[in-house]
């Protein structure tokens, strides 16, 4: 079915669907006289049948009609169907396109209403969420899927976990998004290991629960998925070393025989050609052999890669146990025999489990007797080490099973403190008849029974008692109760159980017979058990609510005390494997006192755990899925009747109908009805009338006034509605005011949540209208003060900008002028004047500026100093330079710069002069026999760029370079 058909879908089945002219032909004949009859009241038209999505609108509702339309719907491949409380769906043996996509869940749980789209599996789930989110007492839901094995339960509890992953995963919330990512990971990844470790292809189901689980997931505040955590009952670990006929072993060895590598098949000494006892039907190939996803699950839930070894390692040598065999002594004295190939097969097994072979053969062979302080060993025979030999492949496999289930916990369990409510998804094995029954089988029925007396309990009984009490008009619907088959089984003083629990707890080896003798005599007077006296083997017969089941009594009281020789568990505490070692000393320290024969028998440990189970279920709000199997063979989209119709009078379907059209479902006290919906009388603008709802005179509590004056007020809206036309009886049918409660049916609620969402809405509303004002407010005056404070800023920073600019200007403007005025001067000083001509002796030249600074002159006698002084870095690139010449002696400085070639003494430059190449722009005549030399080059191309030491000058840069040559 595709996710438009279901869309298309959801706009069917609104109105009732009535009576039908046409014969139906029927292929079954026990059937036709029930049919034939009811069905032309029933239908006016049978190609319209499959559009009830709800059986509670069939009329009337009988077996036989509610068969023919789930038959409709599962031949145009609807598979889901409400039944008023309950949801039914049938198990189509096929996939199904698109009926679990994305898009699906996405569409019924962002529904306004989703229980008015198509039946799914969805609906369900997120009606729960829904209950999470409202904290309607009780807050916490359990999600309940039933049925007999091979109807769908686990298919629809991985559907729901799923869901809920998915929904409570798509949340805005960005600090916890990896979180929430990681977990519904986890949890999700949990699946593939505990189905692979803990189911089985039996005769009724390829994929059966040899286990039951309970899964709670972990909600926070925002309802966003925060943890899980996961609680088992009752492994099928008889499974591992003795499987019935035309039945498999667990998954995990048949993925890892398929899935396994060369090398992981030569570390574990399997060869690709060996065959192993326990793994009947090998040939035979399911969907869940997909080793590659168990290993995969693993990586994600922190298995890592040595640890998955080792796992592996034990499970290859419980295959190994099974391989090899006794073979009776000549002398009881002597232990049993093997032969070559068994000793091989023990051999490879006791280097998987990493024990010495030795050991291994001497426990399984010999028994250690106590006498006293004394020990006694005792060779056992073929049948006690065959024994002792399944029964450490059972301990070893059960008690792995047990440390995955505490390391998935570990893995995906949230702190107490992160989490406040939860929804709790219950998947256990289903109603179980085979040829052969034993302890499992009774196990898995009372399991099975327990749930039905709570949905008895729950739905047909408690509700019909509460509408008396209360005070309705109310005539009693008939339905099976199972009280009387529980108590057969587990009732006190003397039941099935305690009679079991007495035989294993004797000291001596039971005997069939014997036992069944017991029975007969201690439980004759219950009508629920019976006996074949004409039987070769000893047995007796339960009738269940599913039917009747014959149960073999050989073996039973063995398996109930479920005895582990210490000799073994001593073995298995000495491994050399970590795991082995690590799982067997904390068994060895949880039950100190529990070592060889279990003081705590198998029945008796089944009943507490689910004893615990139903509490859980008694403190949550139940959610029933009943899953129907359409037929036997589990053949794809085949209806066969006489199979569903048993399954759904089993399971109370007809009487849930039944009582869930004439009842009201929804019940809540006054208080806790007027704190949720007291709003609506307080912001109503109708008046109450007089009119009341199936008001009873005899009561004045104020409480009860106030919430006959609420449905009043409700029923007056929904009065002036136009396209609602509520007569009184309409209004009789859908309320009730009891004594102490509110009896309410779906519609009615729907009406109070939609009046109470419109009024939480317009408060909404209202309250964001005044925020977004002060908002808007606030926004304003802070953009006033925000204009103010900046017009401020600027200003400031404008006036201080000028003030620095003034300031800036009036310093360039002084310092200009006065190196204006210091060169003017300075130019002054440096012009001829006549009368500054006086001769002067010129001093004598020091020693090291003759030795370092003279230019020797060919025409000249005497050394020429030559002192160039540049005016610095600010004026090198300035259109012309002053350098300035002293020649000593009396010669004219024209005729010497005429002729001026100075090369130095040291090579390392020289300065030539010229006018015409230099560009010498002019020379001027200075006293003292000075020469000044404008050039329009910068002399600093050839000048030392070195300061002297003890050089004075100075200027309007201070970064002068001079050179004395």
């Amino acid at each position: 079915m595709t996710s438009a058909d279901s869309r298309a879908g959801h706009r069917h089945g609104g109105g009732t669907v009535k009576g039908f002219v046409q014969k139906v032909h029927t292929p079954h004949p026990s059937l036709n006289d029930s049919l034939e009859g009811e069905i032309q009241a029933f239908l006016i038209d049978e190609d319209q049948l499959h559009t009830c999505d709800d059986l509670t609108k069939v009329n009337p509702v009988t077996p036989s009609t509610v068969l023919k339309c789930l038959q409709a719907r599962y031949s145009v491949k609807v598979f889901y169907t409400h039944a008023g409380c309950t949801l039914v769906a049938l198990n189509p043996f096929q996939p199904i396109p698109d009926l679990y996509s994305l898009d699906v869940m996405k569409e019924y749980h962002c529904a306004p209403q989703p229980q008015e789209f198509k039946p799914h599996i969805f609906i369900v789930a997120e009606e729960a969420y829904r209950n999470v989110k409202g904290q309607l007492e009780p807050v916490n839901q359990s999600l309940v899927v039933s049925g007999e094995s091979g109807a769908g339960k686990t298919w629809t509890s991985r559907c729901l976990m799923k869901y809920y992953a998915t929904v409570a995963a798509s949340s805005s919330v960005v600090k916890s998004q990896d979180t929430v990512e990681r977990i519904e990971r986890r949890v999700l990844d949990s699946n593939p290991i505990m189905e692979a470790f803990g189911n089985a292809c039996t005769l009724r189901n390829n994929n059966s629960s040899r286990f039951g689980k309970y899964i709670q997931l972990q909600l926070d505040r925002n309802q966003l998925l925060v943890g899980a955590s996961v609680q088992t009952y009752l492994l099928e670990k008889t499974r591992v070393a003795c499987q019935p006929d035309n039945e498999r072993n667990f998954h995990i060895f048949y993925q890892m025989m398929k899935g396994a590598t060369d090398e992981q098949r030569k570390e574990w000494k399997m060869p690709g050609d060996q065959s192993f006892a326990w793994l009947p039907n090998s040939e035979k190939t399911v969907e869940e052999d997909c080793f590659h996803e168990t290993i995969e699950a693993m990586v994600h839930l922190g298995i890592n890669e040595e640890r998955q070894k080792q796992i592996f390692r034990i499970l290859a040598g419980i295959l190994q146990l099974g391989n090899f065999n006794f073979s009776s002594s000549t002398s009881e004295s002597q232990p049993c025999d093997l032969d070559e190939q068994s000793k091989d097969f023990l051999q490879r097994a006791a280097e998987l489990l990493c024990v010495p072979a030795e050991e291994l053969q001497a426990c399984l062979r010999v028994r250690t007797l106590k006498a006293g302080k004394q020990s006694v060993l005792k060779p056992c025979s073929q049948a006690e080490c065959s024994m002792r030999r399944d029964c450490l492949a059972k301990v070893i496999y059960a008690q792995l099973f047990e440390w995955l289930v505490t390391f998935i916990n570990n893995s995906i369990c949230a702190d107490k403190s992160m989490w406040c409510n939860f929804i709790g998804v219950l998947d256990v094995y289903g109603f179980e008849c085979f040829q052969i029954n034993n302890l499992e089988q009774l196990c898995i029925n009372y399991a099975n029974e327990k749930l039905q007396q709570h949905f008895v309990a729950h739905y047909l009984r408690a509700q019909q008692e509460e509408y008396v009490t209360e005070g309705l008009a109310w005539s009693f619907v008939k339905y099976q109760d199972n009280q009387s088959c529980l108590d057969l089984i587990e009732g006190s003083p003397v039941s099935v159980f305690s009679l079991l629990n007495e035989e294993s707890r004797l000291n001596r080896v039971s005997d069939a017979k014997t036992f069944r003798v017991r029975l007969e005599k201690e439980l004759r007077d219950n009508a629920n058990i019976s006996w074949d006296k004409f039987s070769k083997e000893p047995h007796f017969t339960v009738a269940h609510y599913a039917g009747k089941v014959n149960y073999q009594i050989q073996g039973m009281v063995e398996k109930n005390k479920d005895p582990v020789p210490p000799e073994l568990i001593d073995l298995l505490q000495k491994s050399d494997d970590p795991l082995l070692q690590q799982i067997f000393t904390d068994k060895e320290t949880e039950n100190p006192t529990n070592k060889g024969l279990s003081k705590v028998t198998v029945v008796s440990k089944f009943k507490n755990s689910l004893e615990s189970l139903m509490k859980i279920l008694h403190t949550t709000t139940p959610h029933y899925t009943r899953c129907i199997k359409p037929n036997p063979e589990c053949k794809p989209l085949t209806f066969k009747k006489e199979e569903v119709i048993m399954q759904l009078e089993a399971c109370g379907i007809v009487e849930t109908i039944h009582i869930s059209a004439a009842g009201f479902p929804i019940r809540i006290p006054f208080q806790g009805f007027m704190q949720r919906y007291g709003l609506i009388l307080k912001h109503s603008n109708f008046k109450s009338g007089s009119h009341h709802v199936a008001v009873e005179s005899d009561s004045n509590d104020v409480l009860r006034q106030e919430v006959e004056k609420l449905l009043s007020v409700v029923l007056q809206q929904k009065a002036f509605d136009t396209s609602h036309n509520l007569d009184s009886n309409k209004r009789n049918s859908w309320v009730h005011c009891g004594r102490t409660k509110v009896f309410l049916t779906q519609s009615m609620l729907d009406l109070l949540e939609d009046q109470r969402k419109k009024i939480l809405s317009q408060c909404a509303f209202s309250i964001q209208c005044c925020w977004r004002r002060r908002q808007h407010r606030r926004r304003r005056a802070r953009q006033q003060s925000a204009t103010l404070i900046q017009a401020a800023v600027r200003s400031w920073r404008v006036r201080r900008q000028v003030h620095r600019w003034n300031t800036a200007a009036s310093t360039i403007q002084n310092t200009w002028r006065k190196w204006k005025t210091l060169l003017k001067s300075v130019a002054d000083a440096e012009l001829d004047d006549a009368k500054d001509l006086v001769e002067e002796e010129v001093p004598p030249l020091n020693p090291v500026v003759r030795e370092r600074g003279s230019v020797q002159l060919s025409s000249i006698p005497e050394p020429v100093p030559v002192r160039g002084w540049p005016m610095g870095l600010a004026l090198a690139s300035a259109p012309s330079i002053t350098m300035s010449l002293t020649a000593t002696g009396f010669q004219k400085m024209v005729s010497v710069m005429a002729s001026l070639n100075l090369p130095s003494r040291r090579g390392e430059y020289k300065v030539k002069t010229n006018q015409y190449s230099e560009e010498l722009a002019s020379i001027r005549a200075q006293p003292k026999g000075s020469v000044k030399l404008h050039c329009q080059r910068s002399p600093l191309l050839y000048a030392d760029r070195q300061p002297g030491i003890k050089s004075d000058v100075t200027g309007f840069n201070a970064i002068l370079l001079e050179k004395t040559l």
